[in-house]
């Protein structure tokens, strides 16, 4: 009985390694959606990230299929989170297999009450990039709202 309890630990755990080198190696498109607008939510920041290539911000209303629709309004579609895997695709070369979506509650936990009110201070006041204004307006982060914020739904992680 132990053996067999053994084996299928040691399956189990083979599994999650595997799982895990796949997801460090695999695109990761990371949505911030927009809920402050009403109706239906926008994407308003987008980046991805790898292991191999890092950081890069997306600016959403220049990310668009060969219909010319943006990753900036994909709820409007009938499959969101698909037409983001083919507008990364058709945009930049690039198919994300893992995406991150947060919204409106998870940055204003992780980063701070007034972090999109210093965001749009910085990119349409003063006329910075939207990465640039992002990386001007963090400064102060707190890692300890993330997995309340993944239970409450406020952060999903999905496979596309």
């Amino acid at each position: 009985m132990a053996s067999t309890l053994t084996k299928a630990i040691g399956i189990v755990a083979v599994v999650v390694v595997i799982f895990l080198a796949i997801t460090a190696f695999s695109n990761v498109l990371i949505l911030a959606q927009d809920d402050t607008e009403g109706g239906i939510p926008g994407v308003d920041m987008a980046a991805l990230w790898s292991l191999n290539g890092g950081f890069t911000w997306i600016y959403p209303g220049s990310s668009h299929d060969p219909q010319g629709r943006t990753l900036h309004n994909i709820y409007m579609l009938d499959e969101p989170f698909q037409e983001a895997k083919e507008i990364m695709e058709y945009t930049y070369g690039i198919t994300p297999h893992i995406l991150v979506i947060i919204n409106d509650q998870v940055a204003a936990h992780i980063f701070g009450e007034n972090i999109l009110d210093t965001i749009r201070q910085h990119d349409w006041v003063e006329g910075n990039s939207r990465g640039d204004a992002v990386a001007m307006s963090i400064t102060h982060v707190n890692p300890l709202p993330i997995i309340p914020d993944i239970l409450m739904g406020n952060i999903k992680i999905m496979f596309i």
